[in-house]
C-alpha cells in the first residue's frame, strides 16, 4: 500500500484532498494491522506478521496511480479481516 509516494516533509508540495484522504486510508490500515498483530498469542507469529506487514507497505511505497492504490487498500482491508477472523476463532 502507498505511503511515502506523498509529499511528506518540508519544502514539498502539499497534498491533494485526494492525496491526502488516501494517505490518511493507509496510515489507519497500517494501525489497523499492527493492532491487530498484537492479538496473535504466539511471538514467532507476531514477528513474523510485523515483518510481513512493513515489508509489504514499504514495497508499495512508490506507488502513485489512484486504482492501483485503491486495489491495495481493498485488499489489505480483506487481508485485516481474515486475520481478525482467524484470531477470533483461535479464541473460542
Amino acid at each position: 500500500v502507498q505511503l511515502a509516494a506523498l509529499p511528506w516533509g518540508s519544502g514539498q508540495t502539499s497534498l491533494s484532498p485526494c492525496q491526502f484522504l488516501r494517505r490518511q486510508q493507509v496510515l489507519q490500515l497500517y494501525r489497523k494491522i499492527l493492532r491487530a498483530i498484537r492479538e496473535v498469542p504466539a511471538e514467532q507469529d507476531r514477528r513474523y506478521l510485523k515483518d510481513w506487514a512493513r515489508e509489504e507497505f514499504r514495497r508499495n511505497k512508490d506507488a502513485t496511480e489512484e486504482d492501483a492504490i485503491r486495489m491495495m487498500i481493498t485488499q489489505g482491508n480483506m487481508q485485516l479481516q481474515e486475520l481478525q477472523r482467524t484470531l477470533k476463532l483461535a479464541k473460542s
